[in-house]
């Protein structure tokens, strides 16, 4: 049994930092790195890149709504073709310093508020698919089970991968519960890597009611702004090898 472990990464700006990216890198089989729109910025991004490279970490593109102030989690309203051309360019741009650092781009994950609404809204998954479609198309997506995406991608011929959060709580209908919500991020590594192995060996995650929700993943995300996001990422790879279950990137 095979799953990939993934966090967002490159997410400081300037002089300042978020999480542990070196750390982290030390972990995880795949890095979603901040594209410049939500966080990041090219110094930031060089250097994930470099350090992703150094350790045979996959890179993806963490495209992003256009949203510094609001670290990419406010959803916006915006036209198809915009969209578009600003995911094409975050793909781009990371992209190329991936590749003048002797790596290269090899999937597409979706930020925040984008990631949420191609889950339900097929005109923005047409978008962002549509971005990919011009750049590569044989990158990946990274997306939630059931997302509106994986028919928009399949109709254009792009794959879809699907993945789970360890260190999120979800509704019985298996959307990640809202940020703002009590309870919806998880900090207790035994807990968070428990679910993980739940997921990876019983694909299910237990709902915020209770409730058992079927999880087909074949990555599993924990997220690098989380508070002692390393000690999770750790305990999850850990918990994930004693169960049997070989770390490997996807792509």
């Amino acid at each position: 049994m095979e799953i990939d472990l993934n966090a967002d990464l490159g997410e400081g700006f300037g002089i300042w930092r978020l999480g542990d990216d070196e750390a982290l890198l030390d972990v995880v089989t795949s890095a979603n790195v901040a594209c410049g729109f939500h966080a990041g910025d090219p110094v930031t991004i060089r250097r994930t890149c470099a350090a992703a490279v150094d350790r045979g970490v996959a890179i993806g593109a963490q495209v992003s709504y256009r949203d510094l102030a609001g670290f990419g989690r406010r959803e916006m309203e915006m036209d198809p073709e915009d969209l578009c051309a600003e995911v094409l360019y975050q793909l781009a741009a990371v992209d190329g310093i991936a590749r003048a650092m002797g790596g290269r781009v090899s999937y597409v994950k979706p930020h925040g508020a984008l990631y949420n609404r191609i889950c339900r809204d097929p005109e923005q998954a047409e978008a962002v698919v549509s971005a990919v479609l011009d750049y590569d198309q044989s990158l990946p997506l990274l997306t939630l089970p059931g997302s509106a995406v994986h028919e928009v991608a399949a109709r254009e011929g792009i794959t879809t991968v699907t993945e789970a959060f360890a260190d999120r709580a979800y509704t019985p209908s298996g959307a990640l519960v809202p940020r703002r919500s009590p309870g919806a991020v998880f900090h207790d590594p035994g807990a968070v890597a428990a679910r993980a192995v739940r997921m990876a060996t019983g694909h299910v995650v237990t709902a915020v009611d209770g409730s058992q929700v079927p999880v087909e993943a074949r990555s599993i995300c924990v997220h690098g702004d989380t508070p002692g996001s390393v000690r999770l990422a750790r305990a999850i790879r850990d918990s994930l090898a004693e169960a049997g279950v070989t770390l490997k990137a996807f792509t």
